[in-house]
């Protein structure tokens, strides 16, 4: 991983405090808090995934986190926002999450978005960081993402909950061969309406959805991130995490490349 912040900022005697239970760990120490330190994440989608994503990269040390959401928090989010408080009802959700994620870590930089990007903005924004996490809860986002990750060569963590089910994958852009998000759901069949495995995958305003499994999932995409930048450990790279929590069940299905992909594929 090449580190782009604009700045390296060294690890103080009060961040080693902060930071002592993960710096114990032999995968992380002192110089991997420092990688942390100086890395730049950016997270699409401040609801129910974008929420702990932002709350646990943020007590994990990360240097800066770009959040990007359009929207204002609403009471109805509230079940599973938790980056959001009633006090902040009616606010903008990147001004609100900004609130919670400075009260959490002040050492943190939090870059604010409070709109959707183009798709310019969008590579641009994604070359800029060192990875991006996808909390956003529709297929026309996640195809965008999808497609600005591929462009500007930047891992991509993706992950979605509806009712009781989850799924996360991790897509590793800055590496050649591997599968993208649009191999595994084809936008043109889900921009069309065809059934099939996207049907199921609708937001959780149409269906419904248990906040904590939100948490769970989003818990899973912030180990991602970390994984990532620290290059420790075995990443759900090809790999596509399924969570049931009716039953609590995990299934892992193998992912591979479409060669004829409208995203990534070579034939």
């Amino acid at each position: 991983m090449v580190i782009t912040a604009a700045t390296t900022k060294l690890i103080k005697d009060e961040q080693l405090l902060r930071y002592s239970r993960q710096i114990f760990l032999p995968e992380i120490d002192v110089e991997g808090q420092q990688r942390l330190l100086n890395s730049k994440v950016m997270v699409l989608g401040l609801g129910g995934l974008g929420s702990p994503i932002s709350m646990y990269l943020v007590t994990s040390g990360v240097g800066q986190l770009v959040v990007v959401d359009p929207d204002q928090v609403e009471l109805s989010n509230l079940q599973r926002q938790i980056v959001h408080t009633s006090a902040t009802l009616g606010m903008e959700k990147v001004v609100s999450a900004k609130k919670m994620l400075n009260a959490l870590n002040p050492d943190v930089e939090i870059v604010t978005h409070n709109r959707k990007l183009n798709e310019t903005e969008l590579v641009d924004a994604a070359r800029d960081a060192d990875v991006v996490v996808d909390g956003t809860d529709n297929f026309d986002a996640r195809f965008a993402i999808n497609r600005a990750c591929h462009a500007a060569g930047t891992p991509l963590v993706s992950g979605a909950v509806v009712r009781m089910e989850g799924q996360v994958s991790v897509y590793r852009f800055d590496q050649p061969g591997g599968p993208c998000y649009n191999c595994l759901y084809q936008e043109a069949a889900a921009s069309s309406g065809g059934q099939g495995q996207q049907s199921s995958w609708q937001n959780c305003s149409e269906t419904g959805v248990l906040g904590s499994v939100a948490g769970i999932i989003g818990c899973i995409q912030a180990t991602e991130v970390v994984k990532l930048l620290l290059e420790i450990g075995e990443t759900l790279s090809g790999r596509l995490l399924l969570l049931d929590a009716r039953t609590m069940e995990w299934n892992t299905v193998r992912l591979k490349k479409d060669p004829k992909c409208e995203v990534c594929g070579t034939a």
